[in-house]
């Protein structure tokens, strides 16, 4: 696999769509940051990092939905790709949903998203939009 961000957003997008309350994905630092961005913004409820057997391990994600059973995450698309890489400085991150969604990023300072990266002042790499 050479793009463990896509597969991880992939596997969220399709368990939310099943219903499923927890999803499982392979391990990375940048996995890891954007599971805790998530959890941070109140798209997910919650994130651990499990043993697999292997050197890599698991991220077990477990999926928030509303009380009506309706998924929280609406839409999650990867913008940065591993052949069209896209940074963006501080003020010309996308408004997702006029400011109802965030916008993932990559910076000097971890994963964070584009209120933190505002409030630091600083850009990096759109990795990817969540509404």
């Amino acid at each position: 696999m050479s793009d463990t961000i896509a597969d991880m957003l992939t596997r969220l997008r399709n368990a939310s769509a099943a219903k499923h309350k927890t999803v499982d994905v392979k391990n990375s630092r940048i996995c890891e940051g954007i599971a805790r961005v998530l959890k941070e913004e109140g798209y997910i409820h919650d994130f651990a990092i499990l043993e697999d057997g292997t050197h890599q391990g698991l991220i077990r994600l477990t999926i928030r939905y509303s009380p009506g059973g309706e998924a929280i995450i609406r839409e999650i698309s990867r913008i940065s790709k591993p052949g069209c890489r896209v940074y963006r400085g501080v003020g010309e991150f996308p408004r997702v949903i006029n400011g109802m969604g965030i916008s993932v990023l990559s910076t000097s300072r971890g994963v964070l998203s584009d209120r933190q990266a505002r409030q630091q002042n600083i850009g990096g790499e759109l990795l990817a939009t969540v509404s």
